[in-house]
């Protein structure tokens, strides 16, 4: 079985390498153009069948190779459920037909705020002038986007998007703090917590019927969907991920996931033929605005000084 390796300390300060580079580029790539496989796995399964399976095929065949991290089966548990039904199962349900790829992928990166909320309440840190006014930036957005009813979303659908994003900073904070050294090996075995939630939900609010309907007419671009969410999505983008944090500085890499939503957009109007009007467009600058804001502005002020 592989071990969880230590974590190196990354350099102080390092740029990357055009070779890490492709790599970042390659796994933010995979999770914004993941929206799109998303929408087309749901044509066919039902949203929190369709999560279970993605999480099924996560945790086997991986945990047969890759050994559990040394943390609290209480920390795998509560990361699996807050990602599996609070983060996707959500997610799921709002792309059935409450919002757009496009839109969602973008919508639920508001996840940054709520990890930094989360942080500051945990560490008392207070709130600093930047972080307000990324803050409006992105709410601006989200109001932009609530208040155009073109079908592309529905206020529930953002409602269900923004309480993703929610379970998404929960779970970065129950990780955060679970003293997790090897990501991949993490995911792994917290994907064992989310199945038992996501399938009694999907028996619950959608039925024996409509599961077995899902499964039977499931063609071969929807489970290739499913597998791309479970080996493409989580195990090599996360993964990848982790192994490029373990060799460069946090504020290195992160900037490079503003860029999901650019490839999320753009899959779903090139894709799925997503419009792409003024006001969805404007939402996106304002929302991305603020973000890069958010994880920017630190590297520049002590850059500057």
């Amino acid at each position: 079985m592989i071990s969880a390796l230590p974590r190196p300390a990354p350099p102080p300060s390092a740029g990357l390498s055009p070779s890490h580079a492709l790599l970042a580029l390659a796994v933010v790539a995979v999770w914004g153009t993941n929206f799109v496989v998303i929408r087309l796995a749901l044509d066919h399964l039902p949203p929190l069948l369709f999560a279970t399976l993605r999480f099924c095929f996560a945790f086997l065949p991986a945990a047969l190779i890759v050994r559990r991290p040394a943390v609290s089966w209480r920390s795998l548990a509560g990361y699996g459920l807050f990602i599996g039904f609070g983060q996707f199962g959500l997610l799921y349900i709002a792309m059935r037909d409450q919002i757009s790829p496009g839109l969602a992928s973008l919508v639920v990166q508001s996840q940054v705020f709520f990890t930094i909320a989360l942080a500051m309440y945990f560490s008392g840190e207070r709130v600093r002038s930047f972080q307000i006014v990324a803050l409006l930036l992105a709410v601006g957005g989200l109001g932009l986007i609530l208040s155009h009813s073109d079908g592309s979303t529905t206020p529930l659908g953002l409602m269900l998007v923004i309480m993703a994003a929610m379970s998404w900073a929960i779970g970065n904070h129950i990780v955060k703090i679970s003293g997790a050294t090897n990501m991949l090996a993490y995911v792994v075995w917290a994907s064992l917590f989310s199945v038992p939630p996501l399938f009694l939900g999907s028996f619950l609010l959608e039925g024996p019927a409509a599961m077995e309907a899902g499964v039977m007419q499931a063609d071969a671009l929807t489970w290739a969907a499913v597998l791309w969410q479970s080996v493409g999505n989580t195990l090599f983008a996360y993964a990848a991920w982790g192994w490029l944090l373990t060799r460069h500085p946090a504020a290195t890499v992160t900037p490079t996931a503003l860029l999901v939503p650019v490839f999320g957009m753009g899959a779903s109007a090139w894709l799925l033929g997503e419009a792409m009007p003024a006001w969805k467009l404007g939402a996106a600058l304002l929302v991305m605005g603020g973000l890069a804001i958010n994880i920017l502005w630190p590297l520049v002020s002590r850059n500057r000084y």
